[in-house]
């Protein structure tokens, strides 16, 4: 295959344009999806630390309103803490079907940027630490990287503290 042709090439999402309209700096980063192999699928093919992958989780509050939740690939989001945080009697992940509503990115190609529906953005505060983070850019099999400020200044994404690390995985 032509891995090559396919890293020079990557068509604008809406994400990338947004970005670009924005004038944030971003690299593209395609990487060969595979189905359910989430951010350490893409952090290895790319030699990238999965702690610097994020994901971008479509949630709702009990009155299913959604939400985007931003949070370390190899940690998952404590819904109890998010809810108290944000002022919510609880949080869950939305339904892949209900996310791709709201977001307009399919399931696993889900970026905070460019989305369908404006919903509020959480950030866990940690990512806004790091110097550069890996982050979906509007389709499966493909990252760009950036500063992670450009969230709070794109998204009005908010700082919250609602990490479990991978050992308290199962709890969420």
């Amino acid at each position: 295959m032509a891995r090559k042709d396919k890293a020079q090439h990557v068509s604008e999402t809406p994400a990338t344009q947004l970005l670009r309209a924005q004038g944030v700096a971003f690299t593209e980063h395609p990487y060969e999806y595979v189905e359910h192999g989430g951010s350490a699928e893409s952090a290895r093919q790319l030699g990238l630390d999965e702690h610097r992958v994020i994901k971008t989780l479509v949630m709702q509050d009990q009155d299913a309103r959604p939400l985007i939740v931003l949070m370390h690939g190899d940690r998952t989001v404590s819904t109890k803490n998010l809810a108290r945080q944000i002022g919510a009697k609880s949080v869950q992940p939305c339904s892949p079907d209900v996310a791709q509503r709201h977001s307009g990115y399919q399931v696993g190609g889900t970026s905070p940027f460019g989305t369908r529906k404006r919903m509020p953005v959480y950030v866990e505060d940690s990512i806004l630490q790091l110097p550069r983070i890996a982050i979906n850019g509007g389709r499966r099999g493909f990252l760009v990287q950036l500063d992670p400020h450009e969230c709070v200044r794109l998204l009005d994404a908010r700082p919250v503290q609602c990490a479990l690390g991978d050992e308290a995985a199962g709890r969420a």
